[in-house]
């Protein structure tokens, strides 16, 4: 990304929710998302309009033709820093700082409602930290190798689901501590 505009349009926590909720759950109208977000339908459809400017959401097709869902144009939301314009290097800083935050938030609903999530989805969810001693060229390695390993589940991709399947959350941060 080197558009500093999208990037600014990133750097707003209403908009990474509900990039993250699109992405989780597929298309969506601004007053379903609303509710999942904590905004109201109006500032959702006012922040789906500014993604919407940068590419990052666009109109679905509605089953009714009444309702005007929003879904994501991609299947993942990644950022790495550096790949902005010249100058950029403190939006780039809030927007990867928005999303940290975003995930941090996340987790946290998460911790706080474990115990009423049946006994198998307490038992699968899990949270580790890993203190690695790696080269540059092991950590992209690595990297990939996760990336191949979660493509196969990616919600808005995924073909034939089972039907107990539901949205999880994967957060990967790997850096030079």
């Amino acid at each position: 990304m080197t558009d500093s505009r999208a990037l600014h349009a990133l750097a707003h926590p209403t908009r990474v929710a509900l990039l993250d909720h699109l992405l989780a759950v597929g298309a969506r109208t601004a007053s379903q998302c609303a509710e999942a977000v904590g905004e109201s339908a109006s500032s959702c459809s006012w922040h789906m309009r500014q993604l919407a400017r940068f590419g990052f959401v666009e109109r679905a097709e509605s089953a009714d033709g009444r309702e005007r869902p929003w879904r994501a144009t991609a299947t993942g939301f990644g950022y790495e820093p550096g790949n902005a314009g010249p100058g950029d290097e403190r939006l780039e800083h809030a927007v990867l700082a928005t999303q940290v935050r975003a995930e941090e938030q996340a987790l946290l609903r998460h911790l706080d409602a474990r115990s009423e999530l049946p006994p198998a989805w307490q038992e699968a969810s899990v949270v580790h930290t890993y203190h690695l001693l790696m080269t540059p060229e092991e950590l992209e390695a690595m990297q990939s190798g996760l990336d191949q390993a979660i493509r196969p589940f990616i919600a808005l991709t995924r073909g034939d689901p089972p039907e107990d399947a539901r949205p999880v959350r994967l957060h990967v941060r790997a850096y030079h501590a």
